[in-house]
């Protein structure tokens, strides 16, 4: 934090630091956003949540829309799931996955749409 002496000539206002300050996040909500958004800075699990834009799939069938291994789409469904980016859902002895909530979905499209204009 700067000191008193190098925001002379600054356009310090009390009240108004104080007010933002108020209404600002916490650390630790701060910390798990970053932790949030981390996952969709890896372009791999952008590629599965894309993907999972058209339905529930089982891990085969994302490895060959994505034509990647099977284990290599299960590592990053295993992050993805921690994260609560995805859900699973057992049959039998398949598990099917897709987006976990139109939150998801939401902000997902709004990157691409930030990116495209």
């Amino acid at each position: 934090m700067r000191n008193k002496e190098e925001r002379k000539g600054c356009c310090k206002d009390d009240k108004f630091i104080s007010e933002v300050q108020s209404i600002m996040e916490d650390e630790e909500t701060i910390f798990l956003l970053s932790d949030f958004f981390k996952n969709f800075g890896d372009s791999t699990r952008l590629r599965i949540m894309g993907a999972l834009f058209n339905g529930e799939m089982c891990v085969g069938t994302i490895a060959d829309v994505l034509d990647m291994t099977g284990s290599a789409v299960s590592h990053q469904l295993r992050v993805l799931k921690a994260s609560r980016l995805v859900k699973a859902r057992k049959e039998g002895k398949l598990v099917f996955y897709s987006l976990n909530d139109d939150h998801i979905k939401m902000i997902y499209k709004m990157g691409i749409e930030h990116i495209l204009e």
